[in-house]
């Protein structure tokens, strides 16, 4: 099976999954998403590989993510997405193309910031508010990952997401600088 054929599937299992779970007939969420119902019967057979316009049209109907939809299983505690299963969802001749790293539900405030640890640094960080998610991408080098107590390695190229209402912290083990981008989702106050 290639990388699209798990796509497809996937991405038809999340669709039914979604929309049966907000108890969306197939017409209302065709009114909803301003695609066809024939459209919406194909993805849920696996039949099509539809646009990447058709994909956000029906993420945004559902209230979810493109990751949630496009995503191939559910999401453990920590979820490291290698190179690999990064999802290219658009790409030109001349070689530009757009590369869904992860993603997460953010319902309140993101944070995006860079960081650069030199090695044998690190830096712990206390609990956030629960529904807080992380987002990281290691661009340079092997963050080591603490989440809950477990360690995970996390090479160049190699993106993360975990709930950060865990104690979590972030180390440099090896000989060269680790760099890093990452996005925190705070929950809204209540």
């Amino acid at each position: 099976m290639t990388d699209l054929d798990h796509l497809t599937q996937a991405l038809a299992r999340n669709l039914k999954r979604f929309r049966t779970e907000r108890g969306f007939t197939l017409d209302a969420l065709a009114a909803r998403a301003g695609v066809s119902r024939g459209m919406l019967i194909q993805i849920e057979q696996a039949r099509t590989n539809p646009s990447v316009g058709t994909v956000v049209k029906v993420a945004d109907a559902l209230g979810i993510s493109i990751t949630s939809l496009l995503d191939f299983d559910s999401a453990p505690r920590v979820r490291l997405v290698p190179p690999e299963q990064a999802i290219r969802l658009w790409s030109t001749e001349a070689g530009s193309h757009g590369t869904l790293l992860t993603g997460t539900e953010a319902p309140g405030p993101l944070e995006l910031w860079s960081w650069k640890l030199m090695p044998g640094e690190g830096r712990s960080s206390d609990p956030h508010p629960q529904g807080t998610t992380e987002l990281l991408h290691v661009t340079a080098g092997t963050l080591t990952l603490t989440v809950d107590g477990a360690d995970h390695r996390v090479p160049a190229g190699t993106s993360a997401c975990f709930a950060a209402h865990l104690p979590h912290g972030y180390r440099n083990e090896e000989r060269a600088p680790v760099e890093l981008s990452m996005a925190v989702s705070v929950p809204e106050p209540r």
